[in-house]
């Protein structure tokens, strides 16, 4: 039975176009707008407020975001497939945009196109934005006259990447948030609860049990240096951040992290995930190979790995084959060194390293939800213990007085 479906769609002045169609499915309501000569926006099932949503790129503000960019390379494709000219898509996607930063940046690169750039020259003039591998890939579709093929793949790419992280952020913000409680509470309790305690007990006079008497002192202690807690703990803070942004700090920081028990070997898979993910769609989309290490150094997230990467680099150049320089380095597991030669035997680099990424894409899944499951009862306990633990202090002077009474 055919179903409803509303759409918004552009005209051929480029003017928005809404009404609602019957089809089996969206994608026969999206054929048939583009017979009738229309660039379909969005299309949905029903009256669906989700419609709106999709409408417009999403994010609201100065920051562009990575679902921003996709979004956006999945429409420019779409405009682009449909024949419109890259100034006229342009001039679509700076319209329907609502993020103020990704508008004004279309706007920017609509009139440096106008001007006579080549769109890779006027998206590279923006690379807070756009970064090299972006930059990189467009000139290979404009170059090789698929365009719009290197926009949907790019859009896949960054999809991946953005769902990655946020199976990742979402895995974590369970533990996070009951990690957070677990501190809100002692804190409140080492200042607030404590203290009265101390005045009750320094009437009733006498010795205090030694677990009370620490978490006295530790009550104290915070109570009477708090100011300087908070100034020395911001300037820690702030201090780690300006050494992280130095380059030996980078590289110390990223050496020790991959070395850090269990989030190690999450962040080492992630980091080979993008670099199997990225070096996969550069070399697909014609980039030479030479190029592709060279942007993917600057993708993969960790320091020591852009390091192999550049090494890998510098062994090609001089005429060694890909994985043979990646089996100097101990960062790229012995898989994705072995599906490398594979693939340069069969010549299907592409697509081996597509593969390896997939796999994993899936032990990263995997790994997280084990984490999850593993840190959850885990904090449950050690809130319990910790809260629990310093009720108990505090009431053991009392129970002391009882026994003694009785």
């Amino acid at each position: 039975m055919p179903t409803t479906f509303a759409y918004k769609v552009r005209d051929r002045e480029g003017r928005l176009v809404e009404g609602n169609l019957e089809a089996d499915s969206s994608d026969l309501v999206a054929g048939k707008l583009r017979s009738m000569g229309y660039v379909p926006i969005a299309i949905e099932r029903g009256d669906s407020s989700a419609l709106k949503k999709d409408v417009k790129l999403p994010g609201i503000g100065g920051k562009v975001k990575q679902k921003d960019v996709a979004v956006f390379c999945r429409q420019f494709a779409t405009m682009i497939n449909a024949g419109l000219s890259l100034i006229r898509a342009l001039g679509i996607l700076e319209e329907q945009t609502e993020n103020k930063k990704l508008a004004e940046t279309a706007k920017a690169v609509r009139l440096d196109v106008e001007k006579g750039a080549s769109l890779a020259q006027a998206l590279g003039r923006h690379p807070k934005v756009f970064n090299r591998l972006f930059v990189a890939m467009v000139k290979a579709g404009e170059t090789g006259g698929v365009l719009d093929g290197v926009l949907q793949s790019l859009a896949s790419t960054i999809e991946k990447q953005v769902e990655l992280k946020r199976k990742i952020k979402s895995a974590m913000t369970y533990p996070v948030a009951v990690l957070v409680l677990v501190l809100c509470i002692v804190a409140a309790m080492l200042v607030f609860v404590v203290p009265t305690f101390e005045t009750l007990y320094e009437g009733l006079g006498g010795t205090l049990p030694a677990p009370t008497r620490a978490l006295i002192t530790v009550s104290g202690f915070i109570t009477k240096f708090a100011p300087f807690i908070v100034v020395a703990t911001v300037a820690f803070v702030f201090g780690f951040k300006r050494w992280v942004a130095t380059e030996s700090g980078r590289a110390i920081w990223d050496r020790v992290k991959l070395k850090v028990p269990i989030f190690g070997k999450l962040i080492h898979k992630t980091s080979i995930t993008r670099f199997c993910r990225t070096l996969a769609v550069l070399l697909r989309s014609g980039v030479p190979v030479l190029e592709s290490l060279e942007i993917t150094s600057e993708t993969v997230g960790n320091v020591v790995v852009a390091n192999a990467v550049k090494d890998t680099q510098e062994a090609v150049r001089t005429g060694e084959a890909l994985a043979t320089p990646l089996s100097r380095h101990a960062v790229f597991p012995p898989m994705v060194v072995q599906m490398l030669a594979v693939g340069e035997e069969t010549g299907n680099v592409d697509d081996m390293l597509d593969r390896v990424a997939d796999f994993y894409d899936q032990e990263i899944e995997a790994m997280v939800e084990a984490l999850t499951s593993l840190l959850e009862p885990l904090l449950i306990v050690v809130m319990g213990g910790t809260v629990g633990g310093m009720v108990v202090a505090l009431y053991m002077p009392m129970f002391n007085i009882i026994n003694l009474v009785q």
